[in-house]
């Protein structure tokens, strides 16, 4: 009768159930696996006999065929070695047959019988508190990262010699406690104490904090759009427990988890502008995350923004609007969340010296309209701010007195971030960015001079129903800041000085 044991396959962020049939018959000695396994896993035949050889237990001399169920739900990594080579010893009758599907197992296993980290182990366990299984068993490096969700028992091998005896009853793998963790911000960042000047970028950069708003930043080189840019993660406040683990979650779907296997700073993304659109919102033949989920809850840095290919700036529509990306492929539909705030910058033309009143601009008209075509429309309407960065002048360059820091100004953002999650707390949203149109409609309130201003800016300007609406969300976060709670004509007035600087 063949034996069977339960594990999981990570597809996208989710983890599906798996499970593992091995059967043992007669015949000439041959291993098969199937069920739609990729390379990697057809490949776990060799580890697992060398595997099961130094664990002291023999691998059978006839056919054996290993099922991996169901048979249509792709199988990809190498997380199946562990159950692959523990549903053999079942059906041989070297391990006692479970008589309930109450355990999981996960983990590569190297030729020397070790069991090593695999992707995706967090939402290996949210599948297991969700289905209640009672046990897991991971790799020990997966320990930290697994024991993150509270109610599962986390059981960490270092070997399958381990395994094997915990399942015969000679010696237990202990339950490894559940990990708590507290928020970091991130280390080795600038602090806005060291920039001299740019008043109008620090504030724009405050308001885009606190409200999670898109900013786009225009200046000659050397003007300090990178060095604001990099500074920017100083000032936002610290992760919730729920962003913890959906950056972990994601981090470890896409094997780039810290060492200490938890993810627990605002992440900053800053991808070359060669990046192609894959690796930009996500792909491949099983796709994975990224760098716009990548900079999930944190920032997403585009420097010369201008000189990426058009169709990836383009494919950055969706995620901006909804928050997350949706990648279709033949198998079916995946999503990866993506609510980040985008920090653009760029030249003001091709040489970058339009701007600059100490160079002289040599670029032509025609180039100029060919460098501005890059940027479209619906793509600018989805930036909320943006800000033109001159050139420090040469007494705020030398000026030896620090600026505000850093920790004031996040102090502010926190306090404007509370009264947003206080407001939209029936609505489970944290920022005014988050807004749908028709919340904004029900939920933020101008007075009557910012009424009477909205009203002409939309005629004067020519908005967009879509510009219109960020302006409004923009101006809440401004009358957060203030601590005002109806949007006010002042409010909505400095709102509008940050719309289209640049000209698609």
């Amino acid at each position: 009768m063949p034996s069977h044991i339960l594990t999981t396959s990570v597809i996208g962020l989710d983890a599906h159930p798996v499970h593992v049939e091995a059967d043992i018959s007669g015949g000439l000695p041959n291993f098969l696996i199937v069920g739609l396994p990729d390379t990697a896993v057809q490949e776990a035949k060799e580890r697992v006999r060398s595997a099961l050889k130094h664990a002291g237990c023999d691998f059978p001399r006839t056919r054996v065929t290993v099922n991996l169920a169901p048979a249509d739900l792709k199988k990809a990594g190498t997380s199946f070695d562990l159950p692959i080579a523990l549903a053999i010893l079942m059906a041989q009758g070297d391990l006692p047959r479970p008589t309930h599907d109450t355990a999981l197992f996960a983990g590569e296993l190297g030729l020397d019988g070790t069991v090593r980290a695999v992707h995706g182990v967090l939402s290996i366990s949210l599948l297991a508190k969700e289905c209640g299984w009672l046990d897991v068993f991971i790799p020990r490096d997966n320990a930290s990262e697994a024991s993150l969700i509270e109610g599962v028992r986390v059981r960490a091998a270092v070997t399958l010699r381990d395994v094997i005896q915990h399942l015969r009853g000679q010696t237990k793998i202990p339950v490894e406690p559940y990990h708590s963790f507290s928020a970091t911000h991130p280390a080795q960042v600038n602090n806005f104490s060291a920039i001299r000047g740019q008043e109008q970028a620090r504030r724009a950069l405050e308001i885009a904090a606190a409200g999670g708003h898109n900013l786009l930043m225009q200046g000659p080189p050397g003007s300090g759009k990178t060095l604001l840019a990099r500074t920017f993660p100083s000032i936002l406040p610290l992760l919730a427990t729920n962003e913890v683990l959906e950056l972990t979650r994601i981090y470890s779907v896409a094997g780039l988890l810290p060492n200490n296997g938890i993810c627990l700073s605002r992440p900053f993304r800053a991808p070359h502008h060669s990046a192609s659109i894959p690796s930009l919102v996500g792909g491949g033949t099983l796709p994975r995350p990224g760098e716009i989920s990548l900079a999930h809850r944190g920032v997403l840095f585009l420097d010369e923004f201008l000189e990426f290919p058009r169709p990836a700036l383009e494919s950055l529509r969706q995620p901006l609007e909804d928050g997350r990306v949706t990648i279709n492929r033949a198998q079916g539909t995946l999503q990866f969340p993506a609510r980040f705030i985008l920090i653009a910058a760029c030249n003001p033309c091709p040489c970058g010296y339009r701007t600059d009143p100490e160079h002289i601009c040599t670029c032509s008209a025609s180039v100029m309209q060919n460098y501005r075509k890059r940027l479209s429309g619906p793509l600018l309407d989805r930036l909320d701010l943006t800000i033109e960065v001159p050139k420090v002048k040469t007494p705020e360059l030398i000026n030896v007195h620090d600026a505000e820091d850093s920790e004031h100004i996040r102090d502010r953002v926190q306090r404007a971030r509370e009264r947003q999650i206080n407001r939209y707390q029936s609505l489970h949203i944290n920022t005014n960015a988050e807004l749908t149109s028709d919340q904004v409609r029900r939920l933020l309130k101008l007075d009557n001079a910012a009424h009477s201003l909205a009203k002409r800016a939309i005629e004067r300007h020519h908005l967009s129903a879509r510009a219109y609406f960020r302006l409004i969300k923009v101006s809440q976060t401004i009358a957060d800041l203030a601590s005002s709670d109806t949007i006010q004509a002042t409010h909505f007035a400095e709102a509008l000085q940050y719309r289209h600087l640049v000209s698609p």
